[in-house]
């Protein structure tokens, strides 16, 4: 006989998926709002944007899962500590295997779960960069440049995370669409606004999916394409330095001072 588990992980449709966690919450008292799915939905464009080899369908079912036990009250330092790891017994007991419960409990490294799951890198970024980019009761939420700095510099300044740079490059190509053709707003900032706008779970579910995907799915793909030529058209100027001044310099140092003289000569 089938378990909730899996149950979730045959069904690859994504707003299908969310559903299915979402009659869960009400039925069990997990955690789920729109966050989770906000979360969610910066996982499935980065994993796009990356192409890393890795189970996507897997890597969406923990964004989803990863936060069962997590409580609205942060101002409980013990739950803050703790809920990862009762999470993972959780989702062990609706029948995930082992590996699926470690890569949700290393969605923050409280439990000093070692060494981490490579999908466990990708929960902690997205959990951390979404959750600063959303308002909070003592603040509001920060913009993704400035969520950038606070996860490199502050938040993962003494750890490893495998995928950061990757991550960076990711957010800063996805600071370059711009949704809207009436006013300025790229495609993070649009997502944080129906985030706001938009009342209940099912709801923003169905704007994610049905109105937000395919428009920036879209862009992404365009502007991809925009870079690419780009990059072909810099290939093509016979002005271009062959390499440039810092690889010239790598193969200068390689080559050594005498073999330096000679291509002088």
């Amino acid at each position: 006989m089938d378990t909730f588990a899996d149950y979730i992980l045959k069904e690859k449709d994504l707003a299908s998926k969310m559903e299915i966690v979402y009659y869960l919450s009400k039925k069990n008292r997990i955690f789920f709002d729109k966050s989770v799915i906000f979360k969610t939905e910066i996982t499935r464009m980065f994993l796009d944007y990356s192409k890393f080899e890795m189970d996507k369908n897997l890597v969406l079912t923990a964004t989803l899962l990863c936060n069962v036990k997590k409580i609205d009250n942060a101002q409980d330092i013990n739950s803050i500590h703790t809920y990862a790891k009762k999470g993972a017994e959780y989702l062990y007991k609706i029948g995930f295997n082992k590996r699926f419960c470690k890569i949700c409990e290393e969605v923050n490294r409280y439990s000093n779960s070692n060494p981490r799951e490579r999908e466990s890198d990708v929960l902690e970024l997205v959990d951390q960069f979404g959750g600063m980019l959303l308002d909070r009761p003592e603040r509001i939420g920060f913009k993704p440049d400035e969520a950038l700095v606070l996860l490199e510099h502050r938040n993962l300044k003494d750890e490893y995370n495998r995928y950061l740079e990757t991550f960076i490059d990711f957010v800063n190509f996805m600071e370059q669409i711009n949704v809207s053709e009436l006013v300025n707003m790229t495609a993070l900032r649009r997502l944080v606004k129906i985030h706001n706008e938009t009342d209940g779970v099912i709801n923003f579910i169905k704007e994610v999916v049905y109105n937000y995907e395919p428009k920036v799915d879209k862009l992404i793909e365009r502007q991809k394409e925009k870079l690419a030529r780009e990059m072909f058209d810099s290939l093509k100027d016979p002005n271009r330095p062959l390499f440039s001044e810092e690889t010239a310099k790598k193969i200068m140092n390689h080559l050594g001072e005498d073999t330096v003289e000679n291509v002088e000569e």
